[in-house]
């Protein structure tokens, strides 16, 4: 087992549970693309995944900007007296 350094896992993303999450759901996209291909893996996906992080090619993807006129739609109540 490797036992990979903490700070260098760290410099892609800005927490541990955010390292978790990322690790966690590429490692279900390895598996899941393995068993539609019917091919198996050399690793496991985790470990792949773990190797990925560390050489800097898994990174967050930027968050989704609300959609124009979300906001304005949640601000509004509906009126409970009609």
């Amino acid at each position: 087992m490797i036992l990979y350094p903490m700070n260098e896992l760290l410099t892609n993303v800005s927490s541990r549970y955010e390292l978790v999450n990322l690790v966690a759901h590429r490692a279900r996209q390895l598996s899941g693309d393995a068993e539609r291909e019917k091919e198996p893996l050399e690793d496991k996906p985790v470990t792949i995944a773990l190797n990925e992080a560390w050489a800097g090619e898994l990174k967050p993807e930027p968050e989704d900007e609300e959609p124009e006129g979300a906001s304005e739609a949640a601000d509004e109540e509906p009126n409970a007296a009609e």
